[in-house]
């Protein structure tokens, strides 16, 4: 009997797993398609049917694997604990940012400004998109919701330098004549701002862990997922069979975006907004979860933790293939976005001063995303 057994469990397994991990077959697929046929598939894109479909194919298994990426990232998170594992979260996600600005970058001509709008749109989505709509959903269903001050104060003191340093001070800078740094400051910029984020990931992880765990010990962190948790070597093996491909497939997925911009006259920020919603659209559901299980600790640490990532690591990658390829980066944003970004800066530092949240922070920061997208299309 004890072999008949034995002999059923394995099937079962490996079924369990190409169900799992299906979207990880369509992705290797479409890799090997767009390997041999790729370049004449995207040679001629003037058919309107065919670019309509090479452009949701691409996208479609990008986004299905940011997914699935989130997903093992999310069940490492669940092994490991807070907050380690809502920060393995946020630097796949972040890898996926790099891997795809990194690809768009060195396809095509020269995009000097595709980095600077995608981190931008990052930090506005973030910050008034997903934390937004986590404090609107969180305080409908809770009224007000309790999350560690101190965490919250600890991502907003780098944020605000970060943020300003890098998108900001490039456009007052004198020894360039465009919005950007010399080979010497962005080697200085990228030197501290991953400088000051190893010291965060210390703070955050050792010295004082505690700043980012809920206070309220009445909580329930059980999330209850609808996939299966499996071992740590499992899902780290899976999350990097994910990520590879997508490298890949961001380099191909240029070529429509390039394509579109240019042929419905549409505003250069449109292609930084599109990559930030592509990677961003899983972690936004994690924390818009979080909230509405109660669970606002983490769910902020999945929002600010994005942002302080996406400032204190994608810039100082982007830098460094910028100088590495004498390729032009722009990250100095111009007036109107500027007061944007520092309009935010406030809100948050005003929303997060407080130990409690409600509707009503959540509705502001919405507002000013809705700002955002206005200046995207009537900048």
């Amino acid at each position: 009997m004890s072999s008949k057994k034995t002999k059923t469990k394995k099937p079962n397994f490996l079924r369990e797993i190409l169900r799992d991990e299906k979207t990880l077959i369509f992705s290797i697929f479409t890799t090997i398609l767009f390997f041999f046929f790729g370049k004449s598939w995207l040679a001629d894109l003037s058919n309107s049917l065919w670019f309509a479909f090479i452009t949701f194919w691409l996208f479609a298994i990008i986004l299905l694997s940011a997914f699935a990426i989130v997903r093992h990232a999310e069940s490492l998170a669940e092994l490991l604990g807070e907050p380690l594992g809502t920060l393995i979260l946020t630097l796949s996600v972040i890898g996926i940012e790099v891997a795809m600005i990194s690809a768009v970058m060195l396809t095509g001509e020269d995009k000097p400004t595709l980095a600077r709008d995608t981190m931008f749109a990052v930090v506005m989505i973030v910050l008034n998109g997903m934390v937004g709509i986590s404090l609107l959903v969180g305080g409908w269903s809770h009224h007000e919701q309790e999350y560690n001050i101190k965490g919250a104060n600890s991502f907003i003191a780098l944020i605000v330098p970060l943020s300003v340093l890098g998108l900001i001070l490039p456009s007052f800078t004198r020894t360039t004549a465009a919005p950007t740094f010399s080979p010497f400051q962005a080697i200085f910029v990228s030197i501290m701002s991953i400088g000051l984020y190893v010291i965060f990931l210390f703070i955050q992880n050792r010295r004082h862990r505690e700043f980012f765990i809920s206070t309220d010990a009445g909580i329930s962190h059980d999330h209850h997922h609808d996939f299966t948790i499996r071992t740590v070597p499992y899902h780290a093996a899976f999350l990097l069979a994910f990520l590879l491909p997508l490298v890949f497939l961001a380099k191909q997925l240029a070529v429509p975006v390039d394509y579109g911009t240019d042929k419905f006259g549409a505003p250069l920020a449109l292609g930084g907004f599109l990559i930030a919603v592509l990677i961003l659209s899983p972690e936004v559901m994690s924390a818009v979860k979080a909230a509405k299980k109660d669970d606002l600790q983490r769910s902020i640490n999945i929002s600010l933790g994005s942002v302080l990532a996406t400032i204190g690591l994608t810039i100082p990658a982007v830098l460094t293939i910028g100088l590495l390829t004498g390729k032009t980066v722009v990250l100095g944003l111009n007036p109107a976005d500027s007061v944007m970004l520092i309009l935010s800066l406030i809100l948050s530092i005003i929303t997060f001063s407080h130990e409690r949240t409600n509707i009503l922070l959540g509705a502001v920061h919405l507002l000013l995303f809705l700002a955002y997208l206005m200046l995207v299309f009537e900048g």
